[in-house]
């Protein structure tokens, strides 16, 4: 195979990657915990971007519970996140598996 295709090929493949990245950036997923008590918002990036807590959860006496329900609530929408960027990388390379390359093989 050309050299110089395979170069075209792989700076065309940098060039859609970098674009479904900025994409990701732009959307945005949502995850709840504790039956819907508290709503954690990420970035397709995985960067969270809201956290909205109903008043009835939030108890001075049992503030771990609240703790724990906002983890969780953050765990959520990282992976609800994560899970969307491997979708759009999927689209992006063909499926190919590609480990160690930025964005890819998460």
């Amino acid at each position: 195979m050309n050299i110089n295709k395979m170069l075209k090929q792989a700076q065309q493949m940098q060039q859609k990657m970098q674009s479904a990245q900025a994409d990701l950036a732009a959307k945005s997923v949502e995850a709840t915990a504790g039956g819907g008590k508290v709503t954690v918002t990420a970035n397709g990036s995985g960067d969270v971007t809201s956290i909205k807590i109903d008043p009835a959860v939030v108890d001075a006496d049992d503030v771990e519970m609240l703790e724990d329900l906002v983890l969780s609530g953050v765990k959520l929408a990282q992976d609800k996140a994560k899970e969307m960027m491997q979708k759009e990388m999927e689209k992006v390379t063909g499926g190919m598996g590609m480990p160690g390359m930025p964005g890819l093989g998460m």
